[in-house]
Parts: structure tokens; C-alpha cells; sequence
């Protein structure tokens, strides 16, 4: 992946350099969004610049780009295919480090694409299952803007890593609210309940997805407060990002969930995640 996007340009990525002074690298003044194309096509691109424009809005940049564009083109110079881009747009440089900023900045905007996998076309059968451990959600009160002052979830993904698990699920004043990087769905007699969406979670795109697939399909949803007993008392615990889709989390602080194996609703909204990416693929 050797051509990115850095202010306006594409160029190589051994020429890209931003400043030492500037407020994304200084501050974690910046936010982001990590979009899959498959086929070289965005998959719910609308929606992630949606929550772009929410983001910058909340942190008040103005960063005044034809996103679509420039994204699309980079990843047909970067061959197409199956990719996923990585969008930052940080409040800019002004040659010292000050807490205080000008409000005429100029916002630094860079993007990359990395190489994923089509999963959906892998199949159902190709998606392992994950293990998770539950831990104190550490992050500020703003989890609805995506910033890229993501420390306390590389914390607590380190820490499921030193448990040897996959995935943190986070806690706050007895709720769960979200993976490190991820939302959180749970089964409970064939109703799947979410926390419900406020600053405490980052709007996933993903999460949305499933809600409108399940309304679509005659699975009830509910949005609401989760607590530790109720979620290690689920049929089925998911987690949901962008470049993941959905997937089952078979077993949480050392205790399996339900049987400890897929569950069939799972199964069933992964059917509708793959005809839903066929048909956007294909139309």
C-alpha cells in the first residue's frame, strides 16, 4: 500500500512526513475513521462520513473535503480490491505546543489503506469465536466522537491480551457499554439487546447495520442497560465492527456463554450481513 493521502495530495508513503508540533501528534487533537471497500467499493461509506462530520463538528474542525473522492481514488491507486482506509484529520499545526488554539488552523489530513479480508465471501464457517474478559471502561465522557486518544483502550486490549483472550468488554458504573474496539450485542430468547447509544459509545456503523437487518428480518430489537449478571445470562454475546462484521463471543471471564458455541441467531444475521454486502457489491 504505497501511495497515501496527505493534505491534499497523494503521495508515496516514504514521503509523507507532518510536524513534530502538530496537535494530532502532540495532543490526540484528531479524530478518525477506518472505512472497508470491497471491490474497491465503500461499504456503508455514507454512514462513516456521517459520523466523520459528527466528530469534527463536536471538536469544531472544518475540514472542507470531497471525501468520497478522494478515498475512492486512493484505493484504485492503491490496486482496488479488498481494502481497508484509515482517515485522520487532526486540528493542524501552529509551530509550538499550546493548549490554546487559533481558530483559523489549518486541519492536517491524512488517510491510508491497509489489505482485509472479504468475509463475507470466507462463509459463516470461516469466523471464529472469540473469548473476552470484562473490564473498567477508563475513557473519557465522549465515546460518541471518535478520537484517536484511544490509550485507555489499548490498555485494556493489552490487558485481554495478558489473559490470553481476544477482546475487552468495558464497564462503567455497573453497565456495559463497548469493546476496545468494537459494540456489543446480547441474545436473550431470540430478542437482541444493545446498550443503548449516547457519550458513552461510539455510534458504530456496524451496530446500525444489524438493528435495520434485524428490523428488516422480524427480529425484535431492544436498545438498554446491560449489566454483568445479564450479560453472562445471554444465549448469544456479539461484538460488531467495520472491518469484523459480527461475531460470537463464545466464552467471558473464563465461563462459556450459553453452550459455548455459535449461536443459531448468530448465524442468521451473518446470512443477512452476506446477502446485504452481495447485493451492495453487485448492484
Amino acid at each position: 500500500m504505497d501511495t497515501v493521502f496527505l493534505n491534499g495530495e497523494f503521495i508515496a508513503q516514504q514521503q509523507a512526513t507532518v510536524s513534530v508540533f502538530d496537535r494530532g501528534f502532540l495532543f490526540g487533537d484528531s479524530v478518525y475513521e477506518v472505512i472497508p471497500f470491497y471491490r474497491g467499493r465503500g461499504f456503508r461509506l455514507d454512514e462513516h462520513l456521517q459520523r466523520l462530520e459528527h466528530s469534527l463538528r463536536a471538536i469544531q474542525i472544518n475540514a472542507d473535503y470531497d471525501w468520497k473522492t478522494i478515498l475512492t481514488r486512493l484505493v484504485d491507486m492503491n490496486g482496488g480490491g479488498n481494502l481497508s482506509v484509515y482517515l485522520q484529520i487532526s486540528r493542524g499545526c501552529s509551530g509550538n505546543r499550546s493548549h490554546i488554539y487559533a481558530a483559523d488552523m489549518v486541519p492536517t489530513v491524512f488517510a491510508c489503506c491497509s489489505p482485509i479480508k472479504n468475509i463475507y465471501a470466507a462463509g459463516a464457517d470461516s469466523i471464529a469465536g472469540v473469548r473476552a474478559i470484562v473490564t473498567a471502561d477508563l475513557r473519557w465522557g465522549r465515546c460518541d466522537i471518535k478520537s484517536t486518544g484511544l490509550l485507555p483502550n489499548i490498555l485494556v486490549m493489552q490487558q485481554a491480551r495478558q489473559a490470553g483472550v481476544d477482546e475487552a468488554l468495558m464497564i462503567r458504573d455497573g453497565l456495559l457499554t463497548e469493546g476496545a474496539s468494537c459494540n456489543l450485542m446480547l441474545v436473550d430468547k431470540g430478542v437482541i439487546y444493545t446498550p443503548k447509544r449516547g457519550s458513552e459509545i461510539l455510534g458504530g456503523t456496524t451496530r446500525e447495520l444489524i438493528l435495520e437487518l434485524a428490523a428488516e428480518d422480524g427480529i425484535p430489537t431492544q436498545e438498554v442497560d446491560i449489566d454483568y449478571d445479564r450479560l453472562m445470562a445471554a444465549d448469544e454475546v456479539w461484538i460488531s465492527s467495520s472491518t469484523r462484521a459480527v461475531v460470537p463471543v463464545l466464552e467471558i471471564d473464563g465461563q462459556p456463554v450459553a453452550d459455548g458455541n455459535k449461536g443459531p441467531l448468530w448465524a442468521r444475521m451473518f446470512e443477512l450481513f452476506t446477502r446485504y454486502q452481495n447485493d451492495l457489491m453487485n448492484g
